[in-house]
């Protein structure tokens, strides 16, 4: 029989365990629950396991806490029964574009992404909610009913989960805070590649606990720098206490490059606009243009005191308490290569020539960011407002800042992700980069929360019903622009993007608890799929199971009657119609895809799912059959 796909999110503990074990197999303990046998990790034997002395639990240690946060950890790990569904009358350019924009709770969203995409992101940027008192919502830990649902005026995420404003008359205030942004750093972690890097924007608020549990998660060793961006151009003269001029970003690697043979993480250097102007080349020298530098420096160094006779035969020695910068035979080395200027007369003091073609090509990045390099809070209300209206978004971040980012962190074809993505100017940025370069490919993951629009918002009365909307919107509207403004260069630009929405899974609850079925079903064909879920909404549930990447290439077709799909090429076929035949098999056999998927109850009789099999291991025998 085929084999059964689970269709939830990968379940993280159980893989953990099995890692765990396979290091340590003494700490692997099996123990009844609910009258089954399951496998756990005996804690006590594991910590002894990595230490050299006898643990004592009681041992006070150094470590950053708060309530609730076991719970937190356990939420990283816990699995959901949720999927992604396209949403093509939202999207640009659904069949060919790379980029995505998911609509939903960012943790559930990562959860799902997780198997996919682990360790394929290059870079993710994040600018999460500052905790000022009124600038986030979270999901509160319970469910409630359709009458509840009415009742209440509050806002609901799709699995019925009231989201609450975290005000600062919650006694919770930064707890709260924190166990919504731990278990999200947690998953986000494993989404980076091994040379991959974070960047955080933050202000004063949770700049200290952001900086903690960021060291726990990544690692104190992989803290890379804590960016200063200017983000007022003036000050504001009716501050309280002082003027607040800049916000936080800070960076943290995957794994930090700590020495040239490394494999991790190592910052791009900024580009040079052009060549500085001292540089030229007065003695036509081979190797290109030059400035001169002194060769002179501080401290009395006995051999690198001697006399060096220009070319003209005019003896120079080092000025009093000063000496050269090299000894006498590594001078002789330099002055055979031409390395050294003596005036266009040859007496001048001696200088040494120093190369642009030597000269590291670019610049290393600094950490302060003045708005004039980088974009101000104005600039990057101006950029959205001129996009999809005046006042509809409150401090969106400039693309400048953004571009800036990926300059020194990403290159070609890169994968960047972005979960509060808020007015997508990470996307706006992406493109943007991309039509600057020659081999820009960059591809993106917006993931946001669709947060009501209060009615009386300009955001709402502009159209905008959700935050969602504003960021789809300006995608489209900056891709167009990019796009015409780039001419030439912008004909292969790929400004698209796949909307997805998050929303429970598409089966049925006796899919999960087949203990649900009662007497009165046993006998009838039970179709375990909601009946408003489409057969492209089964498919990307599939693709996220089977972990291919949701921008993959999909191509809808149809066969002796039946509809059926091809993901890149051969990776999946996948037909989700009732009355699957012999002769609908063999054809899609003759594909040979590494997968082939179709519902359970699509075979009438358990004869007909043995025929599947046998048709596809005569003529494809490497194809994996599935069913849902």
């Amino acid at each position: 029989m085929a084999e059964k796909l689970e269709m939830m999110s990968s379940n993280i503990i159980q893989e953990n365990i099995d890692y765990i074990a396979s290091k340590f197999p003494n700490a692997l303990k099996e123990v009844m629950e609910n009258g089954k046998l399951v496998k756990k990790i005996d804690f006590d034997v594991l910590k002894q396991e990595l230490s050299t002395v006898v643990i004592d639990d009681k041992q006070e240690r150094y470590q950053m806490t708060w309530p609730d946060k076991k719970k937190s950890i356990l939420l990283a790990n816990s699995r959901i029964n949720a999927t992604l569904r396209p949403i093509k009358e939202k999207s640009v350019d659904f069949e060919n574009t790379q980029n995505l924009y998911i609509e939903g709770d960012n943790l559930d969203v990562l959860k799902l992404l997780r198997e996919t995409y682990l360790g394929k992101v290059k870079m993710i940027y994040i600018d999460p909610p500052y905790n000022t008192g009124n600038d986030f919502v979270y999901e509160d830990d319970f469910s409630q009913t359709a009458d509840e649902y009415l009742e209440n005026s509050g806002q609901f995420d799709q699995q019925g989960n009231r989201l609450f404003q975290n005000t600062d008359s919650n006694g919770r205030f930064h707890t709260d805070w924190l166990n919504m942004m731990y278990p999200r750093l947690k998953i986000a972690k494993d989404l980076l590649k091994d040379d991959g890097v974070i960047f955080i924007s933050i202000d004063d608020n949770e700049l200290d606990n952001m900086k903690k549990i960021s060291d726990e998660i990544f690692g104190a060793s992989n803290f890379v720098v804590n960016i200063i961006w200017q983000k007022k151009f003036s000050p504001q003269n009716d501050a309280t206490y002082f003027s607040n001029m800049h916000d936080y970003i800070l960076c943290y690697a995957k794994n930090k490059k700590k020495n040239k043979v490394d494999q991790g993480w190592d910052r791009i250097l900024l580009k040079r606009d052009q060549m500085p102007s001292n540089y030229s080349n007065p003695d036509n020298d081979p190797r290109g243009p030059w400035t001169s530098g002194d060769f002179t420096a501080e401290g009395p160094t006995p051999n690198c005191i001697y006399e060096i006779v220009s070319p003209t035969g005019k003896v120079h020695n080092p000025p009093k308490g000063k000496r050269w910068v090299y000894n006498k035979d590594n001078f002789k080395k330099l002055f055979e290569d031409n390395k050294f200027w003596f005036g266009k007369d040859g007496n001048s003091y001696p200088r040494i020539k120093r190369f642009w073609s030597e000269v590291q090509q670019g610049m290393v990045p600094n950490s302060m960011w003045f708005f004039e390099e980088v974009g101000h809070t104005q600039e990057g209300k101006q950029e959205t407002n001129k996009l999809v209206g005046s006042g509809v978004f409150d401090y969106p971040k400039p693309v400048r800042l953004i571009k800036r980012i990926l300059e020194i962190s990403t290159k070609d074809n890169d994968l960047i992700l972005d979960f509060f993505s808020g007015s997508a100017s990470t996307a706006h940025a992406v493109m943007k980069l991309n039509s600057e370069e020659e081999n820009g490919n960059r591809k993106f993951i917006m993931v946001q929360l669709p947060e009501e629009c209060p009615i009386s918002s300009d955001a709402y009365k502009a159209g905008y019903k959700n935050i969602c909307d504003i960021g789809e919107e300006r995608i489209r509207r900056a891709g167009r622009k990019i796009k015409e403004e780039a001419g030439v260069l912008g004909q292969n630009l790929d400004i698209g993007f796949r909307v997805l929405k998050l929303d429970s899974s598409n089966m049925n609850d006796v899919y999960y608890n087949p203990n649900s079925i009662t007497q009165d079903l046993l006998g009838t064909t039970i179709d375990n799929v909601k009946i408003d879920r489409t057969p492209l909404d089964l498919l990307f549930q599939v693709m996220l199971e089977l972990g291919i990447e949701l921008s993959a290439k999909i191509e809808e077709k149809e066969l002796l009657g039946k509809k059926y799909f091809v993901v890149n090429e051969n990776d999946i076929v996948a037909c989700f119609d009732d009355g699957i035949n012999d002769e609908l098999v063999k054809e899609l056999a003759k594909i040979k895809s590494i997968y082939a998927v179709f519902k359970d109850s699509a075979f009438t009789t358990d004869s007909a799912n043995i025929n599947c099999e046998q048709i596809f291991k005569s003529i494809s025998p490497s194809t994996t059959i599935k069913v849902i």
